[in-house]
């Protein structure tokens, strides 16, 4: 498998994601951030992507998100329990596993993916992590964890102008959380987790800023 061209891929299209505003409809809304969904074209699902503002600079809040083994994301954020690299590729571009929770009450059981990922950044200033699923002959799927498959995904770190101290936060999910689950489990599931995700960030920047 040609995993940087894979890589590659998903940075175009979380591109153009970005890029593209016709189609998403709003399914969430608060102070912190405004989720939206549409239809994938990459597996029978939606795509859902946040918009938000976090007070931070694009380094700390970069800082926070970014996927490294060890890093500061597996103690804020909720859904990542574990996150394992398996292989490095190239400086910007790693397979990793990450490891979820049980969630939504334990209708959801844990959860393990592997992916390829790309950091990459772009000449506005902007810094972003893209994933997708992938297989990987070190991590075949584990006894206790339903494999689920993360389609193009990420999250762009975008400078504010004339405001250095503040970043805007574009995610992108699109998840096959496999397994048998009702389709209304899934839809109800990661609006709310996305809005959890946006204030649990919030608070792991301003902890930063604390130090």
């Amino acid at each position: 498998m040609d995993y940087e061209d894979k890589a590659k891929a998903v940075a175009d299209c979380l591109l153009s994601y970005r890029r593209d505003e016709s189609g998403w409809k709003v399914c969430r809304k608060s102070n912190d951030v405004v989720v939206s969904w549409r239809p994938s074209s990459e597996f029978p699902g939606n795509v859902y992507k946040g918009e938000g503002i976090v007070s931070g600079s694009p380094e700390k809040v970069w800082e926070c998100l970014k996927p490294v083994p060890n890093g500061f994301r597996v103690k804020w954020d909720s859904n990542v329990k574990r996150f394992e690299l398996l292989e490095q590729i190239m400086e910007d571009i790693s397979i990793c596993r990450t490891v979820t929770p049980s969630a939504a009450m334990g209708i959801i059981a844990p959860r393990d993916f592997v992916d390829v990922i790309l950091v990459k950044q772009y000449e506005d200033g902007s810094i972003s992590s893209n994933a997708t699923n992938v297989s990987h002959p070190s991590c075949p799927p584990q006894p206790g964890y339903v494999r689920g498959f993360n389609h193009a995904c990420g999250c762009i770190c975008i400078p504010v102008s004339g405001e250095p101290s503040k970043t805007q936060v574009l995610t992108f999910f699109q998840t096959d959380l496999g397994g048998l689950l009702p389709r209304s489990v899934v839809d109800s599931f990661f609006p709310s987790s996305m809005a959890e995700f946006y204030s649990h960030l919030a608070k792991a920047v301003k902890s930063l800023k604390d130090h």
